[in-house]
């Protein structure tokens, strides 16, 4: 997939940070093992706090580039597993991705499980772009191990393509490197029969950090924003789309979001295939 130009209408979310490397920023705040909050802005609500963020948050930069488009394929199995665990609240929950970076020319297979207090936890291993539209043999051995070595039983999902999303993104990381925010808008859904797309008015900020009340949180709740109990990407498309039937915990968040109350549109999203 070729690069796409940072989108104008964004440089407000970039200028006012000084840049930090991939290196740098993997090697200062990793955070493969964290606590996550979400919350969904709008672009006034996020204009007052990028300010106050910036005294304390350097932002992702490669190549002069700070605005980044992801492209992720979703797996499940034909009874929903993963959307529906989600759903329930189990603590054994799951998700299976393959990820392009498409800007920095990277790929991954990640795998998402449930730690501790509903900490997060991400196993990931790079992956061939050629293969990124299906899991390969060994992807699904590895996800396989990850699960079983995680929760002590045994994976037994058949998993397919469920679901695609695109989408714009800013990483930031906190100067002292145990804070990371991303900032996603312009998301693009994808599933076998319909296809949604969100704009750039919407946005949702993720904050990760280890007890899960960092300084950007403290932010947001200046501001009057809390974070959404039911805030997944996957789930939520899962639901605009169609594809699952019982999605009334996601609702609240699906209406901040703009996605109850419009048709899917009939358009065409570049994805991981």
């Amino acid at each position: 997939m070729t690069a796409h130009a940072p989108n104008l209408d964004l440089e407000w979310l970039t200028d006012c940070f000084k840049g930090i490397s991939l290196e740098d920023l993997n090697a200062k705040a990793g955070m493969m093992a964290r606590m996550d909050n979400k919350y969904v802005l709008r672009r006034s609500e996020l204009k007052r706090v990028m300010p106050e963020l910036a005294k304390r948050f350097d932002i992702l930069d490669i190549d002069q580039r700070r605005i980044f488009t992801y492209d992720t394929r979703y797996f499940d199995d034909a009874g929903r597993s993963a959307y529906q665990e989600h759903h329930q609240g189990r603590r054994q929950g799951f998700k299976v991705r393959v990820r392009r970076y498409a800007d920095a020319g990277l790929c991954f297979l990640e795998v998402k499980v449930k730690g501790l207090r509903g900490m997060t936890v991400k196993h990931r291993i790079p992956y061939n772009p050629a293969q990124s539209g299906y899991l390969t043999n060994a992807a699904v051995e590895f996800a396989g191990n990850v699960y079983s070595d995680h929760y002590g039983k045994p994976f037994g999902y058949r998993l397919q393509w469920a679901m695609d999303v695109r989408y714009k993104r800013i990483t930031l990381v906190a100067g002292d490197g145990g804070e990371r925010m991303t900032i996603d808008t312009d998301l693009q859904y994808r599933s076998s029969k319909r296809s949604l797309s969100l704009g750039t008015d919407v946005f949702i900020v993720e904050t990760k950090s280890d007890q899960g009340r960092g300084f950007a949180d403290k932010c947001l709740r200046n501001v009057h924003e809390r974070p959404l109990k039911k805030c997944s990407k996957y789930c939520l498309g899962m639901a605009a789309l169609g594809e699952v039937s019982r999605y009334n915990l996601f609702m609240p968040t699906m209406r901040k979001l703009g996605m109850i109350g419009q048709e899917p549109a009939d358009q065409q999203m570049l994805a991981c295939a």
